[in-house]
């Protein structure tokens, strides 16, 4: 009996593994040089612009028509403060400026009237001075000495008169000079209690939305505590490249970014600029490399990416959002 042969195993097996393998190597081929000119991270956020609403006067809340997450137009009112204080202050002070404002043309009228007792006084004395010469002139044998005299007085009065009104319409001059620095101040200081009046009523500082509202009808807040924030509605994305990644990164490449809120929807962006420094320089500890214990560590730079694509206003991108950044390069 002749032995039997065993069976020829099939090569299908190993035909099928040789193309799967095969697959899976041009598919990493593909996306490799689909990606060799991008780079990407996943340690990126939108960032934008948070305001910090404040009052900066002390008073009580009297108005708040706005709620969380309203969205606001700049300049709308966020919270009005009690001014009844204030409109006291500026009643006051419009009518000190009134006063001072008076009293600037009544320093004026008097300058005027010292001026006028200048010019008469200037011309008694012009007239003594000529009388006084015409007797001069005169033959002493055809006028007394009583004459003469008289006329030496005369100029010695006038001059004395003439004196004394121009010292006169000097200190006259000097009260119109106070007096107008007394309406000046007192105009600084109706301008000063309008601003404080203007105080009382908080704006939005730009288009953005109403966010950790924390204070109530009625509160009495103190300048510098913050009231509420607000979002503006401008944001970008602050994306956290290794070192090692920035060489082909420049200002202007064209960038798409993947925004974990919004699944399936890619956004065009570009590069707006890149920090001159490292998180960690700029960190509130900075590390201290010098204490003999230094490891490398890959450090990561800030990229600023500033969005192109419009569809950005029909979707809820806020600030602190997980984003996947990825940046054309240039080699």
């Amino acid at each position: 009996m002749e032995p039997t042969s065993p069976p020829r195993r099939s090569a299908r097996p190993f035909l099928v593994l040789g193309v799967v393998l095969l697959a899976i190597a041009l598919g990493c081929l593909v996306y490799w040089w689909l990606n060799r000119n991008v780079v990407t991270t996943d340690d990126a956020q939108i960032d934008g612009t948070v305001y910090t609403i404040s009052s900066q006067i002390a008073g009580r809340v009297v108005q708040i028509p706005v709620a969380d997450n309203q969205h606001v137009m700049a300049g709308q009112v966020l919270a009005v403060l009690d001014n009844r204080d204030e409109l006291a202050s500026l009643a006051k002070a419009q009518a000190d400026l009134t006063q001072a404002q008076a009293q600037v043309f009544v320093a004026q009228a008097q300058a005027a009237q010292a001026a006028a007792e200048v010019a008469e006084n200037g011309a008694d004395l012009q007239k003594a001075q000529q009388d006084y010469s015409r007797y001069r002139n005169v033959n002493p044998h055809a006028i007394s000495q009583l004459q003469v005299d008289a006329a030496t007085a005369s100029i010695l009065g006038a001059r004395a008169k003439s004196a004394a009104a121009i010292a006169a319409a000097k200190a006259m001059q000097a009260s119109v000079i106070s007096a107008r620095a007394q309406a000046a101040a007192a105009l600084v200081a109706v301008q000063n209690a309008k601003l404080q009046l203007s105080y009382t009523v908080i704006t939005a500082p730009g288009p953005g939305h109403v966010s950790e509202k924390t204070v109530e009808l009625g509160d009495v807040v103190s300048p510098g505590s913050a009231m509420m924030a607000e979002v503006g509605d401008a944001v970008w994305v602050t994306a956290n490249y290794k070192e090692t990644q920035l060489a082909g990164i420049r200002p202007g490449a064209n960038a798409t970014i993947d925004v974990d809120a919004v699944p399936g929807v890619v956004f065009k962006a570009h590069v707006d600029s890149i920090q001159y420094g490292t998180g960690a320089v700029f960190s509130l500890l900075p590390a201290q490399n010098a204490t003999g214990n230094y490891i490398k560590i890959v450090q990561r730079v800030p990229v600023k990416l500033v969005f192109d694509d419009p569809r950005v206003q029909q979707y809820m991108l806020a600030p602190g959002m997980s984003v996947e950044p990825s940046i054309v390069i240039s080699r």
